[in-house]
This record gives C-alpha cells, sequence and structure tokens, in this order.
C-alpha cells in the first residue's frame, strides 16, 4: 500500500534522458473504475512558474516503470 503522501515526497526520474522531472502536483483519477490515470507534475523551473510560463505535465499510468522507496521511473518523451 503507498499513500499519497508518501509518492509525493519522492523525485520522478524520466529514464529516457535521466532528468528529475519535478515534483508530484496532483493525481488524476477515474471516479468510475477507481483507477489513477495520471500523475500530474509541477512544469518548469521555479522562477518560470512565478511568471506563468510553464505548463504541467502529465504522466500517464502505463508510463510509470518502477516506484521505488525514494523515486519513481517513468518513462516519457520530450515535452512530456
Amino acid at each position: 500500500m503507498l499513500k499519497i503522501s508518501e509518492l509525493a515526497g519522492r523525485q520522478i526520474i524520466n529514464l529516457t534522458d535521466g532528468r528529475r522531472l519535478g515534483p508530484l502536483k496532483d493525481l488524476e483519477i477515474d471516479p468510475v473504475a477507481g483507477t489513477v490515470r495520471a500523475l500530474v507534475l509541477k512544469g518548469g523551473r521555479p522562477a518560470l512558474r512565478l511568471l506563468g510560463l510553464t505548463r504541467d505535465l502529465r504522466v500517464p499510468w502505463e508510463r510509470i516503470r518502477k516506484i521505488g522507496v525514494d523515486a519513481v521511473l517513468v518513462e516519457v518523451e520530450e515535452g512530456g
């Protein structure tokens, strides 16, 4: 079992290029099926977020490769 608070504290790493993608902002949930559809990550650098120049990154649940103790490994193409 995994709590959202535990997931929020983990690094989100893209296996495609090894980058940290940013902190978990939200979960997208299908209320009918009762499943998580995607992770929503805060997009861009903090300074750009303040100016409203970034968009959040949506990582579909199918793109999650491994949820580890310290990190969540995902596989997304450049630009989300």
